[in-house]
C-alpha cells in the first residue's frame, strides 16, 4: 500500500471508528494524517520522542484495523456504495448516500 492509499484507508477507518479513540489518540491521528505533520514535528509539539509518536501512530492504526476486523463497517459501506451505483432512481440513490454519509 503506497502512502496515498494508506492515507485514504486510515481516513476511511477514522471516519467510522474515530470516536472510539481517546482524545490523545485522536489528536495525534489528526496531526499526522489530516494536518500532514511529520513524526518529528508532532513529537516536538508534544515534547516527546519521535519514536513515541511513531509507536502511537502504529497503535492507533492497529486499533482502527481491529475495530474494522470485528465490525466490518467499512467493508459493508463499500459494498453498499457499489450497489448504489447500479440504482437508476436518483432520489433513492441520494437518500441512501445521505444515510451512509452520517
Amino acid at each position: 500500500m503506497n502512502r496515498t492509499e494508506e492515507y485514504i484507508y486510515y481516513n476511511a477507518l477514522f471516519d467510522i471508528y474515530g470516536n472510539l479513540l481517546n482524545e490523545r489518540e485522536s489528536e495525534i491521528y489528526r496531526l499526522f494524517y489530516e494536518e500532514d505533520l511529520s513524526l518529528q514535528e508532532i513529537a516536538d509539539n508534544r515534547s516527546v520522542s519521535k519514536s513515541a509518536i511513531g509507536s502511537a501512530i502504529k497503535t492507533i492504526n492497529e486499533k482502527l484495523e481491529n475495530y474494522e476486523s470485528i465490525l466490518h463497517f467499512l467493508k459493508k459501506k463499500k459494498e453498499i456504495e457499489k450497489i448504489i451505483e447500479e440504482i437508476e432512481n436518483k432520489k433513492v440513490k441520494e437518500k441512501i448516500q445521505k444515510i451512509l454519509d452520517k
